[in-house]
């Protein structure tokens, strides 16, 4: 899927368009950011399993569920309808649950306002209808049961911590979402401009390599000749 035209105004997120989340994870490892930005275990699922070209690129705006009994009051309004054009809607929860937290509302709604994506740290449902939409959804399972029962959103565009498979995430507004057939990655904005000349010098790198090692050379003799 294709970014929108107000999100190609962001020169990172055009810069971004060129490169895989593998690109993007290596240029972090270099800049020595944990586990390369990976989000393990938030796959695609829509509008495809796991297949296909798309791909989204842009500032995460996000959510935080939490608890009914946190102590923290519901979040007045409903986050979905102030989501910005060209954003990726990045939803989490602080306490693990098999409900969903994500809908094919939400999707509709998002896709109404141009957003590029959503990224579900959990659950989410109504997964035919996303993929009636033609909407981009990443997320680490399907469920059924809605949230409210369980749950409320407590913070909206506000730092969320992610916590799971062993990793302590924090994703930040702004902090820039890149998934693909390969996973998603978390982008700190901070460390954009620095990780963007990395990706292009080890991209001409494996194109190189790919080459050559094609004609008959070994991966040892390419890796040398290019990548050192």
């Amino acid at each position: 899927m294709a970014a929108n035209s107000s999100a190609v105004e962001d020169p990172i997120v055009k810069a971004l368009q060129e490169y895989t989340t593998c690109d993007v994870s290596d240029a972090l490892v270099k800049l020595n950011h944990p586990n390369g930005g990976f989000l393990p275990g938030i796959t695609m699922w829509s509008p495809h399993r796991q297949d296909g070209p798309t791909k989204i690129v842009g500032p995460a705006y996000t959510v935080q569920y939490a608890p009914k009994d946190d102590e923290r009051p519901k979040w007045p309004s409903h986050y979905i309808d102030s989501v910005p054009t060209g954003a990726v809607v990045f939803v989490t929860s602080s306490r693990s649950t098999s409900n969903a937290l994500y809908g094919g509302l939400m999707s509709t709604r998002a896709k109404a306002s141009g957003a590029v994506g959503s990224v579900i740290d959990g659950r989410f449902r109504d997964l035919q209808e996303q993929k009636d939409l033609d909407y981009p959804v990443f997320a680490r399972d399907v469920g059924t049961t809605p949230p409210g029962s369980l749950l409320k959103v407590v913070a909206v565009n506000e730092p969320v911590r992610v916590g799971n498979d062993g990793q302590d995430i924090v994703i930040n507004p702004g902090d820039y979402l890149v998934g693909d057939v390969n996973g998603v990655v978390a982008l700190p904005k901070g460390l954009a401009e620095q990780a963007l000349p990395l990706m292009a010098k080890q991209v001409e790198a494996d194109s190189k390599m790919a080459v050559e090692i094609q004609k008959g050379m070994t991966f040892t003799e390419a890796s040398k000749k290019f990548r050192s």
